[in-house]
């Protein structure tokens, strides 16, 4: 949310914060313009935005997202389309989700040319292996969006890669000229599938049986995607694998526990239903957060001692099994006690 005291210039570009009172995620906090916004698809509004004085905007790597302050105290993330050459702007991809519990309602449905929202700088959990023997993606709806930015990564540094991009129906997929278009330069690269022509999903199990070891494997898209995508891979080397999701696994911690934040010298219950996050903030403890959901890994902190109980969808299973880190906003405890850098 943007604090009063209004805007000071940055190096090169705004900030939200007068810098007195401001958490650190306000703090570093940018005020960007709806420059453009273009519909898609039946649902989904590309929409870009830029800085207020045209300055360059903070760098960032393929697959990564950016977090959206959105009025009524929202905070929502999604994922950057933006191909290398793209470094005036941030371009999203935004679909109008039945579900909508706000946001996604707000951009399609209320959102201009000329608003001003506050936005916290990219961050990425979703990285692009850009010099792979081959780059296999799967994309699912709305999923395409990080995918097209890696597509259009390895594109321009001439890497190979194909994608399969599943979609409900032809009215309901985004980039479609794009797609078609590299299809059309690279034969064999672009396989689109439509639930509604084909009569079933994309057989996802038997494609990617048909992909080498070696290369590297990305899926986005709803949840059941994801999971046979998993069920897909599972011999596959681990580091091969990439997955960003679009929502929580739902799941939640199994047992109270204490929680000591070294630095302050000061330790806090976490009573059985709430969070670390929550006892954190009631207890003016601010720790940077957006999702809530273990999902954009905006509140990821290290872990000193103790054992946590992994509830978020970012962290890979080498990085859970290691307990070097953990998303405070979902996640618990299986050792009764953490210790954090805080």
């Amino acid at each position: 949310m943007e604090r009063d005291g209004g805007m000071v210039s940055g190096a090169d570009f705004d900030w939200v914060g007068d810098g007195v009172g401001a958490t650190p995620t306000e703090r570093n906090q940018l005020r960007l313009r709806v420059d453009v916004i273009v519909p898609l698809a039946a649902t989904i509004r590309q929409i870009e935005l830029v800085s207020l004085d045209g300055s360059p905007l903070p760098p960032f790597t393929a697959g990564a997202h950016i977090n959206l302050k959105l009025p009524g105290d929202l905070s929502r993330s999604y994922s950057l389309t933006n191909g290398p050459g793209v470094t005036d702007r941030y371009i999203i991809g935004v679909n109008r989700d039945a579900a909508s519990r706000g946001g996604s309602a707000y951009l399609n449905e209320e959102l201009k040319v000329g608003d001003v929202l506050p936005v916290d700088p990219p961050h990425n959990t979703f990285h692009l292996i850009d010099d792979a023997e081959q780059s296999a993606f799967f994309a699912g709806g709305i999923g395409i969006t990080p995918i097209l930015a890696m597509i259009r990564k390895l594109e321009a540094l001439g890497k190979p890669w194909v994608l399969h991009y599943a979609a409900r129906d032809r009215q309901s997929a985004a980039f479609l000229p794009e797609l078609e278009a590299l299809e059309a330069k690279g034969p064999g690269r672009v396989n689109l599938h439509f639930d509604a022509e084909a009569g079933r999903v994309m057989p996802l199990l038997k494609i990617a049986s048909t992909i080498p070891k070696a290369a590297h494997l990305y899926c986005c898209g709803p949840g059941k995607m994801i999971e046979t995508f998993r069920a897909s891979a599972g011999w596959r080397p681990e580091d091969n694998v990439h997955i960003e999701h679009f929502a929580g696994s739902k799941s939640k911690p199994t047992m109270a526990f204490d929680i000591e934040l070294k630095r302050r010298g000061m330790t806090f219950h976490v009573p059985l239903g709430e969070t670390m996050l929550d006892v954190l903030l009631r207890n003016d403890v601010y720790v940077s957060h957006s999702c809530k959901e273990g999902v954009c890994g905006s509140c990821e902190t290290r872990v000193l001692e103790g054992v946590p109980e992994h509830m978020d969808n970012v962290l890979s299973p080498r990085e859970r099994a290691s307990n070097e880190v953990v998303m405070v906003c979902c996640s618990g405890c299986s050792s009764g006690k953490l210790v954090l850098d805080l």
